[in-house]
């Protein structure tokens, strides 16, 4: 247990908003139900892994370091694999990773590490890789501890 360390990963669908535009939305529901089996076979029983909203999902688990890079490179596979509908229509789809790691950023804190896996996300964004938040990554801004300028933060500095 000693090299293993407390990681958070932050995750979600790229063009999603096309798949239900294009699609519909029993499509969408379909991708969103097939990244969140995906997610959480590929995390294990050890792991928590949630939805946070829309096409974004959040896990914790622990991952050995010297791991790191083959477990988020099987994951980056696991999620673009195409998803078949009910109908056998094939969806392609496409996802952005974020991953922070406590002993990387020398903080348990989850909230720390979510926001830090968060900034990872956006700033590897389209990228098709994984990306492993840095120190730099816990100065970025944030707004009730979600990356400042991200879509949806600039309605909530203000008051109700």
């Amino acid at each position: 247990m000693a090299q293993d360390s407390g990681n958070s990963r932050g995750s979600d669908l790229d063009h999603f908003k096309q798949i239900n535009d294009t699609l519909g939305h029993a499509a969408g529901d379909a991708v969103i139900a097939a990244t969140a089996d995906r997610l959480s076979t590929w995390a294990g029983n050890r792991a928590a892994v949630g939805r946070l909203g829309g096409d974004e999902f959040a896990l914790t688990l622990r991952i050995a370091p010297e791991r790191w890079q083959t477990r988020l490179a099987q994951l980056v596979q696991k999620l673009t694999q195409p998803v078949v509908l009910d109908n056998h229509r094939v969806v392609q789809v496409a996802a952005s990773i974020g991953a922070a790691a406590a002993n990387t950023l020398r903080t348990p804190a989850l909230p720390v590490l979510q926001r830090a896996a968060d900034t990872a996300l956006y700033r590897g964004k389209h990228t098709g890789h994984a990306v492993l938040a840095t120190p730099a990554d816990l100065t970025v801004a944030s707004v009730n501890g979600r990356r400042a300028g991200r879509p949806g933060t600039h309605t909530m500095e203000r008051n109700a």
